[in-house]
């Protein structure tokens, strides 16, 4: 998700996700993605541009396996970048091939891909010439302005894609309308009737992990990818916390640490993207709206804290407030 699954973001959830399992195996998400990133930036970009960019991939060891998602309607671009995250030790390479905003497809890639399947199938070839022996993978959705899954995942499995991530709306659909689970039940009997490898995930409207689990059984898919369950939960993989039972100082804390992590590893990034989290961390309480309006009003992490101390404890002091 863009500007919400950064890398300090994911720094969180590898970190308050991750736990000893019964068989003493590493607990948390199976496998990470980035943000997605344009090829095309990665490739053309000034130094200052590409440096940017950059900042997008970069990731901590506890997230792996860690995927990179890329962009772009340009093969030689996107051969280029796929090579870059081979070297830069990614796990994978994910290509976006379902984001609606209007930026992105008039470039176009995201869903546009979805109107010209040949082109959709040459940057599946060139992310493959360029990842090596990395694992390639799709998001998309059903289809643009109606459903297409019929004749646009054959074109996609065409390609023997690692994974293909059906996101169970069209394009025209956004996030309007519920996900429609039975089209990734459909999309995983498509590729079972093309005897292909590729592996189906599913994506939209799983709302924890229980959830999840079940729509994946029920689907007969082999995944599902988590988007707006994880938003303000970084414990969502843990086995027994979620933000029923995380009292307010923690969830507090980890606010905090999260926006110092923010401005640690992204300090070129606007500070604004920081207070949709905000919005996630901060309900379900008394007070919750007030603290809010607060909390989008702050400037920097030091901010930040001051506020939710003085919630937790409002007999303190108030001249430190914006004390330095």
């Amino acid at each position: 998700m863009a500007d919400v699954t950064d890398a300090a973001f994911r720094r969180m959830i590898a970190k308050y996700s991750r736990h000893a399992r019964a068989d003493g195996s590493a607990g948390g998400p199976d496998v990470f993605w980035t943000e997605f990133v344009s090829a095309d930036g990665l490739a053309r970009a000034t130094d200052e541009g590409k440096a940017k960019l950059m900042a997008d991939l970069i990731y901590s060891e506890e997230e792996r396996p860690i995927v990179a998602q890329l962009f772009s309607s340009n093969e030689e671009y996107m051969e280029q970048a796929a090579a870059l995250c081979r070297e830069l030790g990614f796990d994978g390479i994910d290509i976006n091939m379902g984001c609606p905003d209007r930026s992105i497809e008039k470039q176009g890639c995201g869903a546009a891909m979805i109107k010209n399947p040949a082109k959709a199938r040459a940057i599946i070839r060139a992310a493959k010439r360029g990842a090596g022996p990395l694992p390639v993978s799709v998001k998309t959705r059903v289809g643009y302005n109606k459903d297409e899954l019929e004749t646009w995942l054959p074109e996609i499995l065409a390609e023997n894609p690692a994974v293909v991530t059906v996101h169970a709306r069209t394009r025209k659909d956004m996030s309007k309308v519920p996900a429609r689970w039975e089209r990734v039940t459909r999309a995983a009997l498509i590729r079972n009737e093309l005897k292909s490898d590729t592996l189906i995930f599913g994506n939209g409207d799983a709302l924890s992990l229980e959830d999840a689990k079940q729509k994946a059984e029920l689907a007969g898919a082999d995944g599902v990818m988590l988007g707006r369950a994880i938003f303000g939960n970084p414990w969502l993989f843990h086995p027994h916390k979620d933000l029923s039972n995380v009292s307010l100082e923690e969830r507090f804390s980890v606010l905090v640490e999260h926006t110092k992590l923010f401005e640690e590893l992204l300090p070129h990034k606007s500070f604004a993207i920081m207070k949709k989290h905000y919005k996630a961390y901060v309900h379900g309480f008394p007070g919750a709206a007030e603290l809010r309006a607060e909390l989008m009003e702050a400037k920097d992490a030091r901010e930040v804290e001051v506020i939710v101390t003085e919630y937790l404890h409002p007999s303190v002091n108030k001249w430190w407030r914006f004390w330095r």
